[in-house]
């Protein structure tokens, strides 16, 4: 079951917010709080609050274990724009756009917990099979570089003129 919970109108540009939330995407719960917890920039506490706000609206509204809950969706809109006005030189003027943002979160229990360690090891191995081929050395063996292969059937191609001049 999906549960979601919406911040609207948070005063901070969405491009700042969108960095932390894409480190949240596919985490557990409560390793997607510690994250924040522990994060420096000021997008985390918006992002902290709504994510505890999906948590609570998990419990208490659906009935679900905080335990079995994975961040399925971590989305950030545009939200309205204001516009000032700042003087300059010469009695100009310059806008400044002040940006806000709409924090969109969503927990569901139906996708499986994975740790980061055990898709690390998985891309491991896969990356190792499939970087060699057949006909390929294996790492520390030497290979032969396309200009020994020439060097060699120039040398093979010099030999069999000599023989044929002979003859």
């Amino acid at each position: 079951m999906q549960v979601s919970s919406t911040y609207r109108y948070a005063k901070i540009s969405p491009f700042k917010v969108r960095e932390v939330t894409r480190a949240i995407q596919g985490l557990p719960v409560s390793a997607a709080l510690d994250l924040v917890a522990f994060s420096p920039k000021k997008a985390a506490g918006f992002i902290s609050k709504t994510l505890k706000s999906a948590v609570a609206n998990a419990e208490n509204n659906a009935n679900l274990r905080v335990d079995g809950l994975v961040v399925k969706e971590a989305t950030v809109g545009e939200g309205p724009t204001m516009k000032r006005m700042m003087p300059r030189a010469r009695g100009s003027g310059s806008r400044i756009l002040k940006r806000s943002s709409h924090i969109r979160i969503i927990l569901t229990d139906e996708i499986e917990i994975k740790t980061r360690d055990k898709k690390k090891g998985q891309k491991k191995k896969s990356k190792k099979t499939s970087e060699r081929k057949k006909g390929e050395p294996k790492h520390g063996e030497k290979s032969e570089t396309k200009s020994e292969a020439n060097t060699e059937k120039s040398e093979t191609a010099n030999e069999e003129v000599k023989t044929k001049a002979k003859k």
